[in-house]
């Protein structure tokens, strides 16, 4: 390998931990925090984007995973229902898959030409994707919970909606604004 690669895989490294970093902080800024999880945060998910649009696939979900892990480390909550099947579920959709998932947004943004457009779409698409991931989780595993006297899955869609909405739209507004003022921030066209 040469030099100047190792050197830009250096940098690739350095700047996903930084990223991963930054979003950890940001998740810690909550705007409104659910009793059962779930919070709208200062566009946490935003550096995990920028991962995904700078540097791809690859390092958007290998920072997105990591991202996971830290996640289950600082903020779990262990399903109610207490089975080896539920705390796999758990982890697989509102860790695992959720976060990992932010790091495809270049993916969803690739058919625009427009690349604003492909900034706001991708990022909206992740975002819908992990808000995918806590409403099956919210009526999969979760739905043991009081439910107000309201199905699982009608309850699951409102209480994920409650934080995934805000947090989506405010995640998109940021990116698309953000592109707008330095779009350099967000890679090069491929």
């Amino acid at each position: 390998m040469s030099e100047t690669k190792n050197m830009s895989r250096v940098h690739i490294l350095v700047e996903c931990a930084l990223m991963i970093a930054i979003g950890t902080v940001l998740m810690m800024v909550k705007i409104y925090e659910l009793p059962n999880g779930g919070s709208v945060t200062l566009v946490s998910m935003l550096p995990f984007v920028l991962v995904s649009f700078r540097h791809g696939p690859k390092w958007g979900m290998i920072t997105g995973l990591a991202c996971a892990l830290l996640q289950m480390m600082t903020g779990w909550y262990a399903p109610p229902a207490g089975t080896v099947l539920a705390y796999f579920g758990m982890i697989m959709l509102d860790y695992i898959v959720a976060f990992t998932m932010l790091g495809t947004a270049c993916v969803f943004a690739k058919p625009f030409k427009n690349r604003m457009a492909g900034v706001v779409v991708g990022t909206a698409v992740v975002c819908l994707i992990r808000f995918l991931c806590s409403f099956l989780s919210g009526f999969l595993i979760w739905g043991s919970i009081v439910t107000d006297g309201m199905g699982a899955v009608i309850y699951s869609l409102g209480y994920n909606a409650s934080y995934m909405v805000p947090e989506t739209i405010l995640t998109t507004l940021t990116a698309a604004v953000l592109f707008k003022v330095a779009p350099a921030l967000f890679g090069s066209a491929e």
